[in-house]
This record gives C-alpha cells, sequence and structure tokens, in this order.
C-alpha cells in the first residue's frame, strides 16, 4: 500500500479544519480561491484515505465544573489482567484519556473531575478495580500545550515537494 500524497491545497484544507471542524466546505474554498467542490473532492479523498478520521467537538470542561485534571499511572498486578482493567477503567466516565504504556506504569490515565474531592473519589475507585496493584498520581496545574496544527505543519515540512 502506498503513502497518501498530500499538497499544499490539503495542507491549507486540513489547517482550516482543525482550527474549526465546522468550517463549512463554502468558507474555505473562498478563503482558498478555489471552488467549493474542489473543497468537498478533497476532504472526501482524505477521508476515504483515512487521513481525516470524522470531526470533533471541543468542549470547555472548565466551563462546565470540571476544572481538575490529573494524571493517574496503574500499575497492574500482572499483565494477564489488562484487558479486564481496561473494561472497568472505560466504564468510569471521568477517565477521558487512557493510554496503554511501557515503561512505569501498565496504563495511564487522563482525569477530569470537579475538585480534589472529586478527584479522591475517581481514584479510589481506580483503585480498587481488580487487577490494578496500586495507582500514581499527577495533578495538572496548568495546560501549557495543546495544538494540533504544530505536528501538522512539521509533517508537511517533512514531506515537502
Amino acid at each position: 500500500m502506498s503513502k497518501f500524497k498530500l499538497d499544499e491545497l490539503d495542507h491549507q484544507i486540513l489547517e482550516a479544519l482543525i482550527e474549526n471542524a465546522r468550517t463549512p466546505f463554502t468558507d474555505i474554498a473562498k478563503n482558498l480561491l478555489v471552488s467549493a467542490g474542489t473543497i468537498h473532492v478533497r476532504v472526501k479523498k482524505m477521508e476515504d484515505e483515512g487521513v481525516i478520521k470524522g470531526s470533533t467537538l471541543s468542549v470547555d470542561y472548565n466551563k462546565m465544573g470540571y476544572t481538575f485534571i490529573a494524571y493517574v499511572g496503574l500499575f497492574l498486578e500482572n499483565s494477564s489482567t489488562t484487558q479486564s482493567v481496561i473494561e472497568e477503567v472505560r466504564k468510569i466516565a471521568e477517565v477521558t484519556v487512557a493510554h496503554l504504556t511501557t515503561g512505569k506504569f501498565s496504563i495511564f490515565c487522563k482525569i477530569r473531575a470537579k475538585d480534589t474531592m472529586h478527584a479522591k473519589e475517581i481514584i479510589f475507585r481506580l483503585d480498587r478495580i481488580e487487577g490494578i496493584k496500586r495507582t500514581e498520581t499527577s495533578i495538572s496545574l496548568e495546560e501549557v500545550i495543546n495544538d494540533k496544527k504544530r505536528l501538522m505543519h512539521q509533517i508537511f515540512k517533512e514531506i515537502a515537494f
């Protein structure tokens, strides 16, 4: 299977959609001086190739009262419990991201909570999951980088014609 080739127009389309996935194709077309049909065809092709995988909605959890973020590393009793632990972790809505990892932790989770008491409840729920030996938590003081465009720009520099 050959690598899908993106050109500068694809790059500009992706940049616009990363900025705001709800931007109408007509607006993107107007800004890029091409037809809306061209944008539609390019986006469809990128979707078909798996470069674009749906679109997302960004929610400001702070405005919804979930202002506390922590990262919880899970130490498992043994690797044979990994799948059952993941299934149980998936049931905790406040765990918004979980990665199966190598190194210190078996699973690394991001949790969102209303406050420290709520975070403690979530961590204790994680700790009670059968197969988890112990947990280790780091509290996020502030998110200082959350930029999807920088990596995309780096990728385009690497594949520049």
